[in-house]
């Protein structure tokens, strides 16, 4: 078999005995990471270590995803202006902060009959926040309610954490070495002597 060394470094083709006196005497583990080939390719490695880092990077990994967050707002097809207005701001708040929006329409009774009421509402909607979200899932009625999706847009940000535009910035010249004024250089001179 192959004995690869801890820093990846070829150590020759060694018997498997001769391979697990080496791990022994180094206090490493002999683990087969490529059975397949010929000869088998084997590494001197401290396993338990090399778990531990893997399922650090596992949790790092888990902590940077973002998570898919779906909010829902709920809306009538008789819904006042000013009502309207408040949802509306909500989907809005929604959208800044990076979350899905599921906009559900809820008809009772005889509202079912006029679905374009509550598609008029829905459409005006998506036109109220089409500068935040794009919707994903067109409306689509499903039994009393009808549901409608709206995404986050995704907008490169063209502004720094101090919240200043950078296009509208001067160009900044290098910085230029400045030398010591004279009369500093003369009395550091009077003081070395």
């Amino acid at each position: 078999m192959r004995l690869v060394d801890p820093s990846g470094g070829q150590v020759g083709i060694k018997g498997i005995d001769e391979a697990r006196w080496l791990a022994d005497q180094l206090g490493l583990d002999l683990v087969e990471v490529a059975p397949e080939a010929r000869p088998p390719v084997v590494r001197l490695m401290d396993y338990g270590k090399f778990k531990y880092e893997a399922s650090v990077k596992a949790r790092e990994a888990r902590k940077n995803q973002t998570r898919t967050v779906i909010k829902e707002v709920q809306f009538r097809p008789k819904i006042a202006s000013s009502d309207f207005d408040v949802k509306r701001k909500r989907v809005e708040k929604f959208l800044r902060n990076g979350d899905k929006v599921k906009v559900v329409m809820r008809f009772r009774g005889r509202e079912v009959t006029h679905p374009e009421l509550g598609r008029d509402i829905l459409k005006r909607l998506e036109a109220a926040v089409e500068d935040l979200g794009a919707v994903e899932t067109m409306p689509r009625l499903d039994g009393r309610q009808m549901t409608m999706v709206i995404a986050p847009l995704r907008r490169q940000r063209t502004t720094d954490e101090s919240g200043s535009d950078e296009s509208k910035r001067a160009p900044v010249a290098e910085p230029t070495p400045i030398a010591e004024p004279v009369e500093e250089q003369e009395s550091a001179k009077a003081e070395d002597t």
